[in-house]
């Protein structure tokens, strides 16, 4: 197990043991106690009482953040003529058709998301195996295959993030830094997590969300009461 930092071990003495704390309490704890002077991104993990390997308890979906993530994604859009002046226009990082199929065949993955055109990706989909699993792929889904290129470049850039529960049916987000106060992070927090709620499959069954932690980029996550779904700001 790898040695933790002096800074991380003082902050972990910090969280009670064995408390869960309401996710307000520990969103500000885990700001509080950020080892790190950078400012670090903020990130929520929950675990999930889903099987991902049916199809049926998938969850996956997107959520416009009321405040952003504090970070600029670097966007790259699959489009031609029009469309692609479309998405230069809206502030993409890259766009183009078969010259990015094949840097990205080449190894290339250097953005944080991407967007196609729909008639793009009989071509795009090549690339599943390399986009995949990066969580890069563009999906109708999740909005990121649409006529209307210049939208979705607006959305992400405006602090839009999509999520998707892994094969051990944890799922994380990004809730903001630690620049950000702590009601503008439990607001955030709020709204992804009442899309998680939303997405609730019919076929599970039993507690949906049975752990929740906040932490920041190298502090140690602080445990949050999953029953508590209503976020309050106050305190």
């Amino acid at each position: 197990m790898a040695k933790r930092s002096k800074a991380y071990e003082a902050a972990a003495a910090k969280i009670e043991t064995g408390k869960l704390y309401a996710p307000a309490e520990g969103i500000a704890l885990a700001k509080e106690i950020n080892p790190s002077k950078t400012d670090a991104t903020v990130e929520v993990a929950f675990r999930l009482g889903v099987d991902p390997r049916k199809a049926d308890q998938m969850v996956r979906g997107t959520v416009n953040l009321p405040h952003g993530t504090g970070k600029t994604a670097r966007v790259l859009v699959f489009a031609t003529g029009d469309k692609a002046a479309a998405a230069e226009a809206a502030g993409a990082d890259f766009v183009g058709s078969d010259d990015l199929i094949e840097r990205i065949q080449g190894g290339w993955t250097d953005f944080d998301a991407a967007v196609a055109t729909p008639e793009l990706m009989g071509k795009v989909g090549r690339l599943g195996r390399i986009l995949g699993p990066r969580n890069l792929m563009p999906n109708p889904k999740t909005g990121t295959v649409t006529p209307d290129v210049a939208k979705a470049v607006t959305d992400i850039k405006g602090g839009k993030i999509d999520f998707r529960v892994d094969k051990h049916a944890n799922l994380h987000f990004i809730i903001g830094k630690t620049s950000f106060d702590s009601r503008q992070l439990a607001e955030n927090y709020a709204a992804a997590l009442d899309e998680v709620l939303r997405l609730k499959p019919s076929a599970s069954k039993g507690r949906y969300i049975q752990k929740a932690t906040v932490a920041t980029t190298f502090g140690p996550g602080v445990p949050m009461d999953p029953n508590v779904t209503r976020v309050l700001l106050e305190g």
